[in-house]
């Protein structure tokens, strides 16, 4: 993997984190307190190590796929990642704004459903170009699978309210 590859995924992975966060639940958590949640709702610590781990995994995983295609020639399914990573960073991105800022749980979650199918995309690609950067890759989208389903049954439990 180039070092070169590496500082862009991994500055356009830190840019939508660092989006993301400043609509974070630091920023409204009067309101977040008074949410109703699922029993299965992780406890607050588990986000930033999870999201951490995660975001790590797709900067790296990402590099290496984009080298990898690159080196093969396949120039234009390594364009086809880059686009399918920046759009799955948007979504990312964007799903804080959605349920934390602008306090909208139904676009969240649908929010969530939509980065839940780029983030198997993407793993569906990283995996084409090689099946361990794809299995590498495969808790990004079990984690957003896990999102929506949390997701939902936070708006489901708060619709009345909201």
């Amino acid at each position: 993997m180039k070092s070169s590859t590496l500082a862009t995924t991994a500055l356009a992975v830190a840019a939508a984190a660092g989006t993301g966060s400043i609509a974070g639940p630091r920023r409204t958590p009067g309101w977040f307190a008074g949410l109703r949640k699922p029993y299965y709702q992780p406890p607050a610590a588990a986000f930033p190590v999870v999201w951490t781990g995660l975001y790590t995994d797709l900067a790296t995983t990402s590099a290496v796929t984009l080298d990898k295609l690159r080196a093969a020639g396949q120039h234009d399914k390594s364009r086809g990642y880059a686009t399918a990573l920046t759009v799955n960073l948007v979504l990312n991105a964007a799903w804080s704004w959605l349920f934390f800022r602008f306090h909208q749980l139904g676009a969240a979650a649908f929010g969530a459903a939509a980065l839940t199918a780029s983030s198997a995309d993407l793993a569906r690609r990283a995996a084409a170009a090689d099946p361990r950067a794809g299995l590498t890759l495969s808790p990004y989208p079990a984690w957003c699978a896990f999102a929506t389903v949390l997701s939902t049954h936070i708006w489901r439990l708060n619709r009345g309210g909201q």
